[in-house]
């Protein structure tokens, strides 16, 4: 048991690492999302005028609904190209759990396609008018969400891998399931931009991420395994 345990953390960093290490020599896995995010969030401005007080009240659900379709960009990508590559079939009949593959691939995902939107997140609501001392539950409650978004995503990825235009059915499978973390994000934002406290809403979103790291790796790798033997339909 001893020896296991290291085996176990290596095998996760070697996923992680190499997950990472494709995805930055892939520019459009983490350049599209950015790029959509802030173009969507840009056009708000335009599309509903430039009253200050409007855009700070609809800031919150224009960041959640921008950074969740941003998200969801990349999402279909997901195991598409290690299904592709054979790759998908060793990590299934392979030692390492599986789970422990989904979530470091998971991890791997939310690094580059949730992370630059969490940085890039306080410029965007500063420039639609939500006050200041909101940005530090913004940061907070994105990091939370997007998390959740990503291993919500890898369900949904995981029971389409290798069907025709997957992307289309991830969004219907994936998009009811966000909105609780709309909900309660979207509030804690709002809260705090009105000057009540946000700790409730967060700590409704730090358990629904506890919820969904324990179970979603669990759900994604027992579809992969499903669908391993099933016939390409792509």
């Amino acid at each position: 048991m001893s020896d296991e345990a290291p085996g176990l953390a290596s095998g996760f960093l070697r996923v992680l690492r190499r997950d990472l290490s494709i995805g930055c020599r892939s520019i459009g896995q983490w350049l599209n999302p950015l790029l959509f995010f802030v173009i969507v969030v840009s056009l708000f401005p335009l599309g509903v005028g430039p009253s200050p007080e409007r855009l700070a009240a609809i800031a919150p659900g224009v960041l959640w609904v921008s950074a969740l379709l941003a998200m969801l960009l990349s999402l279909d990508s997901l195991f598409e190209q290690d299904r592709a590559d054979g790759v998908l079939d060793q990590f299934v009949l392979g030692r390492l759990p599986l789970s422990l593959i989904v979530l470091a691939k998971v991890l791997a995902h939310w690094t580059l396609s949730g992370l630059p939107l969490l940085v890039l997140s306080p410029l965007l609501a500063i420039m639609l008018g939500l006050p200041a001392t909101a940005l530090g539950t913004l940061v907070l409650a994105l990091m939370s969400s997007t998390l959740i978004l990503s291993l919500l995503g890898a369900i949904g990825a995981a029971l389409t891998v290798g069907l025709n235009r997957s992307g289309v059915l991830l969004s219907l499978l994936i998009l009811p399931m966000t909105v609780p973390v709309l909900i309660f994000g979207t509030g804690a934002v709002s809260a705090s931009a009105e000057g009540y406290s946000a700790h409730a809403a967060l700590l409704l979103l730090a358990s629904m991420l506890m919820f969904a790291l324990s179970l979603a790796p669990l759900a994604a790798s027992a579809a992969l395994r499903a669908g391993a033997s099933a016939p390409d339909q792509s």
